[in-house]
């Protein structure tokens, strides 16, 4: 990667005979939008701690924007943007006060604090409610103006650690897509701190998947599902009008790339060996069957994230087991709902 403005080399973490973050290797470049993804406890705070030059390595080194952030904390803190996953604000005062204020604190002239503040506001939308006390605020609201806290600086890169905890959903997407658009906009870099895999998957372009400690992969979501199912089939499943007669079941056996046929009422499974779904469907139309959906199975995040814990946890540590325990309460959850 060429010029990262993020540049993570061995960066390790003792907190007396428990190693919290264990020789995380990372970079990521301007405007790019990174999920760092992993369960709580994990080492994604701690690792958030040694950039901002806030705690100390036990070895390694973190560069931001090419400073030394243990060497040059204030250098780095001019640069970098960090909202924490609980914001507060003096609930007597309005939004845009407390943002006036806050800018203030920051050395932002007088002459142009207040008009750049309505323009964060107006920036997070929060423009109707500026002049409303933030203790009326939602936390969804509180979040946004969080994030207007951290964007008046107009920092290089902005670290969000846990920025949708405690938001319903209909707000966790419009801050997600908030914070996508102003990545876009402004050239931003974000770094996304998280448990939530849908969030992360919706809005990061790369994903590093940290537990107990460790990086275990990273990379877009593309790479990652072609990396880990690389020897699984390419499912495919045709939905028709007419049954399928057994005859056409043993046609499609004869395809060199098929290895499987199910046929359930009028759904029509095939793995195949590799990606022919363009062929399938003319196959399909060829024999005069009238095709009314076509879905090919894709891997998301949920995953990869559950194969790449399975093929690499360890338990042999406290903090993996803690892990563990997370990680399979997690999908117990998700196949509940």
């Amino acid at each position: 990667m060429e010029n990262p403005v993020i540049e993570l080399s061995g960066l390790t973490k003792f907190y007396g005979s428990l190693k919290a973050v264990d020789d995380l290797s990372l970079e990521i470049s301007k405007g790019e939008i990174f999920g760092l993804l992993g369960p709580n406890g994990a080492g994604k705070s701690t690792t958030i701690l040694m950039m901002l030059g806030l705690t100390e390595p036990s070895a390694g080194q973190a560069h931001i924007c090419g400073f030394n952030a243990t060497r040059n904390p204030i250098a780095v803190k001019r640069k970098v943007g960090y909202m924490p996953d609980s914001v507060g604000f003096y609930g007597n005062m309005s939004a845009l006060e407390n943002l006036v204020y806050i800018g203030r604190l920051n050395g932002i002239p007088e002459a142009e604090v207040r008009e750049r503040s309505q323009e964060m506001l107006e920036d997070v939308g929060l423009g109707a409610a500026m002049h409303k006390k933030t203790s009326a605020f939602s936390r969804g609201m509180k979040q946004r103006l969080g994030l207007a806290d951290v964007l008046i600086r107009q920092p290089e890169i902005i670290i969000l650690d846990e920025p949708t905890l405690g938001i319903d959903p209909s707000g966790v997407k419009d801050f997600l897509a908030l914070i996508r658009q102003l990545s876009r906009q402004q050239g931003l870099t974000v770094l996304l701190s998280s448990h939530h895999l849908h969030q992360v998957q919706q809005v990061c372009d790369r994903v590093g998947i940290f537990v107990g400690g460790k990086l275990l992969a990273e990379g877009n979501i593309d790479t990652l599902a072609r990396n880990l199912f690389a020897s699984e089939p390419f499912v495919v499943t045709i939905t028709v009008n007419n049954p399928l007669s057994p005859e056409l079941e043993a046609a499609l056996l004869q395809l060199e790339a098929v290895k499987k046929v199910t046929v359930q009422n009028s759904s029509v499974e095939l793995s195949c060996t590799e990606h022919i779904t363009p062929d399938l469907v003319r196959f399909f139309v060829q024999k005069g069957l009238d095709i009314t959906g076509v879905q090919q199975r894709a891997y998301g995040l949920d995953e990869i994230y559950q194969r790449y814990f399975e093929n690499n946890l360890n338990l042999d540590t406290p903090d993996e087991k803690s892990s563990g325990f997370f990680q399979r309460s997690f999908f117990r959850k998700r196949k509940k709902q």
